[in-house]
């Protein structure tokens, strides 16, 4: 069996993410139905973005799935959180693996969390229409006036915190982030 190694000082920066993104979404008012933009995205997406290793996508996914849904206040929103961030961390993950070379970070960053929020709110709305067995023009509703929103609020987060991220890093020489 490969043993894992995980680094201590990432592993550090990775939990203040998730706390600093579960306070946001803790915080964060409900817009429609109950549902609320979701900015533990934000934080989960620059630790991909600052750490791009598969364990820690695993990590992070699963504590912001979990931080996800002990926040939430949607019925059937613990479910889907726990369904939605998996899959949008690794598909944010191989994104972000793909382009990482060949576009600048502080262009990639922004484009790719407005990407990865729209399909982590489509994952989490069908969700959660699924567990609620509610018609699908709700879908558009909601994706309209919850994910939006998020997507934009999301962005605008990577747009100020990737650049600060990024000189702390360097500064720390904890990583060599793209």
């Amino acid at each position: 069996m490969r043993k894992v190694k995980l680094n201590i000082r990432i592993l550090v920066m990775l939990a203040l993410l998730v706390g600093i993104g579960t306070v946001l979404h803790a915080v964060m008012p409900p817009l429609l139905y109950g549902v609320k933009p979701d900015m533990l995205l934000s934080m989960m997406f620059l630790g991909i973005i600052l750490f791009p290793k598969a364990q820690y996508v695993l990590l992070l996914a699963l504590l912001t799935g979990a931080m996800s849904a002990l926040t939430t206040g949607v019925p059937g929103g613990q479910i889907a959180n726990m369904i939605d961030k998996p899959i949008t961390a690794f598909i944010f993950f191989g994104l972000f693996l793909l382009i990482r070379n060949g576009v600048k970070g502080s262009i990639a960053a922004p484009v790719l969390t407005a990407v990865g929020t729209m399909i982590s709110g489509s994952v989490f709305v069908s969700v959660i229409l699924f567990v609620l067995g509610t018609v699908n023009k709700t879908f558009i509703v909601l994706f309209v006036g919850v994910v939006l929103p998020a997507v934009l609020l999301n962005t605008i987060i990577i747009i100020v915190l990737y650049p600060i991220a990024l000189t702390i890093m360097k500064r720390s020489r904890l990583t060599s982030a793209a």
